[in-house]
């Protein structure tokens, strides 16, 4: 029993001499007495992030296009606000005949717009292009300013949404927001009278 005595009164000493006991472990659930409770922030911090980035759009910069009937599609490189837009033609460009208000998929990073273009025309449009608001991340990072100039070949072009959907590589389900003065709607979302 001696070389068990010893032991314990030597760990004794030893933990002694380093500063007292260790506190026990708390309990898991528990704060240690007097101390409050750990409370959750209702504040969401979102990580330091790059401004957003246009990666990917239809019509491609460059591209020579079917005109007519036609959805632009631009895709960031991060999850983007729907509520935020900022797009137009460059001054002195022609003007491509689109909606006011484009509409954000289920990815959070491509925004569609509905437009028609003119057969044989240069489009230059911007992204970004004011000092404030525009297409926004979720963290609230405005996206760098970006331009985009395709062409429009002659002859026909897609004359109806889903032609220009297919043109563009869409789903069904990437249908943009589709209300224009003086534009029918598709087929599949024409009213019918009882």
């Amino acid at each position: 029993m001696r070389p068990i005595a010893f032991a314990l009164l030597t760990c004794l000493t030893s933990a002694a001499a380093l500063g007292g006991f260790a506190a026990p472990a708390p309990v898991p659930g528990t704060a240690p007495p007097g101390l409050p409770p750990n409370q959750v922030s209702p504040v969401t911090v979102f990580p330091k992030t790059d401004a957003p980035k246009v990666v990917k759009s239809y019509p491609a910069a460059g591209q020579e296009v079917a005109p007519g009937i036609m959805v632009l599609s631009v895709t960031f490189d991060q999850p983007m606000q729907k509520s935020g837009f900022d797009y137009g033609s460059s001054d002195g460009e022609p003007s491509l005949d689109c909606l006011k208000t484009p509409r954000l998929l289920d990815d959070n990073k491509t925004f569609v717009l509905l437009c028609t273009s003119e057969p044989q025309k240069t489009y230059n449009l911007t992204f970004n292009a004011k000092t404030q608001g525009g297409f926004i991340n979720v963290a609230e990072h405005r996206a760098d300013p970006a331009t985009l100039t395709f062409k429009t070949a002659s002859g026909d072009g897609p004359k109806d949404i889903h032609e220009a959907m297919k043109a563009a590589g869409l789903r069904d389900i990437d249908m943009p927001i589709a209300e224009m003065p003086g534009m029918a709607p598709p087929p599949s979302q024409a009213k019918t009278s009882p």
